[in-house]
């Protein structure tokens, strides 16, 4: 990569010592699913604190319209979920993942019931099981519809607030993890944190676990709330911890496309439900495009739909409701948000066009989720643990991140084991008297300058025009210089508040997604090469990323 992506270790000049300082046994970064529910398994064994960056209404869990997956129904078993689950990411998913995460469905789903979570049943009081793309029966758990996502993050915010302490701090901006001497790949130590009243601090931990969800917001068409800037990630390729698959992005089919409003999520469960999707003529096109229509994995859903644009014209296509009975009942989101632009499902048309939706790629873990830096610990769409492969199935996200946050919770106590004879500094026992001492020294700039805003408009632009739902290599090649012109001029830069950093973590993993993308020479799940349609064996393999590497290194799959 473009040295200035290498050489920046931190993104602000300090040291540790002049700064208020905090202690804790677990510093978790994110307030979603994952970032949650390792907060209350990591309780079991110290004190933590849980940072979002925003409010805890704002996560990318919050923002959740799909349901949790889990084989539920006594005709479903988990050995069905993995097939599903390995038939959609494309020869990439680490089966031994896939096989743990859907194993431990049942018993995150029973454990959320004791915590007063309400799930949608039917007459009698059994669980209502739906269907969504690429699931061969109905297994998805929703609450109230389609707002699964804002009833799982008030069940998990109630339960970690009514342990003692867990400590939550709202509208926390987490800047860099913290190694000695600032070395990459050092044990990890906690981080320096910003927030609006308190300004700059350093939280030292024993054990540090990043959930800080994903990247939407690299893309101008995203259904992901505003926060996701990729942050998390930024921050763990600065500490010298190893990125995958980051071509992997997954794009939702069903977004509301009306000029000028945001891209509203359409959940998937609508689909699930038996809507339809339109061309202009009232063709239900999907019929020739996959055996499973509208229900067909997410990606071959995306293509379809840009596909037809493209044969057709115009910016989007149709979703019909019209025949499901009671829609704006079962799914209340949907209604509130088509009754703001005068739109009623039962009765109207819905224009929608894919959006950015997950970033399936991310900080590479093994099944307890450690990372390869001491200390470090990932979960959630933050963490590439194998599961999703090269496309994620709909609704094993949350999932994902409930069964994942709780394992890296449970295992990250081995941090708190005394230090061993030869360790660095700080690494394993942190006492409560200051660690190492931290000095972060950032030369000014003399380069020129160039406006931030327009910077964060024209990176969002480039990315989903030209690492978007088709890709190819002249175009990827031309934002890979993009992103390093600008990048020579704003990574340089020393901010003095989020908006400044979260550019230049936009610009950094932006540009690991655009090599990626540009490394992987075939079309693979939800990475598609125009100039390369087929899927070829040679990149059946997991391609990793660590700063000071011109390239990527390779991993065979975990079969």
């Amino acid at each position: 990569m473009d040295a200035i992506f290498a050489e920046r270790r931190y993104l602000i000049p300090f040291r540790s010592s002049l700064l208020p300082q905090i202690f804790t046994d677990t510093l978790v970064i994110g307030a979603g699913a994952a970032g949650l529910r390792a907060a209350i398994a990591a309780r079991e064994h110290g004190e933590v604190i849980v940072l979002a960056k925003g409010d805890l209404k704002s996560t990318n869990t919050a923002w959740a319209q799909g349901g949790v997956a889990a084989a539920w129904d006594e005709a479903d078993t988990p050995g069905d979920h993995v097939r599903d689950t390995l038939e959609a990411g494309a020869g990439l998913c680490d089966a031994d993942a896939v096989g743990l995460i859907a194993g431990a469905a049942r018993a995150r789903i029973e454990e959320l019931l004791s915590w007063g979570m309400r799930f949608d049943r039917d007459g009698a009081g059994r669980v209502l099981l739906g269907r969504e793309g690429g699931h061969g029966v109905s297994r998805i758990l929703h609450a109230m519809g389609d707002e699964t996502g804002r009833e799982l993050q008030r069940c998990l915010t109630e339960r970690a607030r009514s342990l003692e302490g867990v400590r939550l701090f709202e509208q926390c901006f987490a800047l860099d993890l913290i190694t000695p001497n600032g070395e990459p790949g050092s044990p990890v130590m906690g981080a320096i944190t910003f927030h609006p009243k308190h300004r700059l601090q350093i939280i030292w931990a024993k054990a540090t676990i990043l959930a800080s969800g994903g990247t939407g917001t690299l893309y101008r068409e995203s259904t992901n709330p505003p926060g996701a800037t990729a942050d998390g990630l930024a921050m763990a390729y600065r500490a010298g911890a190893t990125l995958a698959d980051m071509a992997f992005v997954q794009f939702h089919p069903t977004c509301l496309y009306l000029p000028g409003a945001a891209r509203a999520l359409i959940s998937e469960a609508v689909r699930g439900a038996g809507a339809y999707l339109l061309d202009a003529s009232g063709r239900r096109f999907m019929l020739d495009a996959h055996p499973l229509a509208e229900l067909a994995p997410r990606d071959v859903v995306a293509r379809a739909i840009v596909r037809q644009i493209a044969r057709q014209g115009g910016s989007h296509v149709l979703l019909d409701c019209r025949h499901i009975p009671g829609v704006a009942e079962r799914f209340p989101a949907l209604a509130a948000t088509t009754a703001r632009f005068d739109l009623d499902p039962a009765k109207d048309l819905i224009p929608v066009h894919p959006a950015h939706h997950y970033m399936i790629g991310g900080v590479r873990t093994d099944l307890s989720g450690r990372t390869d830096v001491p200390g470090l610990y990932a979960a959630g769409e933050a963490a590439s643990c194998g599961l999703h492969g090269a496309n994620r199935l709909a609704s094993n996200s949350l999932l994902e991140g409930l069964v994942m946050g709780e394992v890296a919770g449970r295992v990250c106590a081995e941090m708190k084991e005394p230090a061993r004879e030869g360790t660095p500094p700080g690494f394993g026992g942190v006492g409560r008297s200051a660690p190492v001492p931290v000095v972060s020294d950032i030369r000014l700039s003399d380069h020129g300058e160039l406006d931030l805003a327009d910077v964060r408009s024209s990176l969002r632009w480039a990315v989903w025009r030209n690492i978007g739902i088709e890709r190819s290599g002249p175009r990827l090649k031309d934002v890979v210089h993009m992103l390093d012109f600008w990048a020579r001029y704003t990574l340089d830069k020393i901010f003095d508040d989020p908006e400044g950093w979260e550019v230049q973590n936009m610009l950094l993993v932006a540009s690991l997604v655009a090599r990626s993308a540009l490394w992987r020479e075939e079309s693979r799940g939800s990475h598609t090469r125009t100039d390369f349609p087929s899927t070829e064996s040679r990149f059946a393999v997991h391609d990793l990323w660590r700063r000071g590497r011109e390239g990527p290194l390779e991993r065979e799959v975990r079969a």
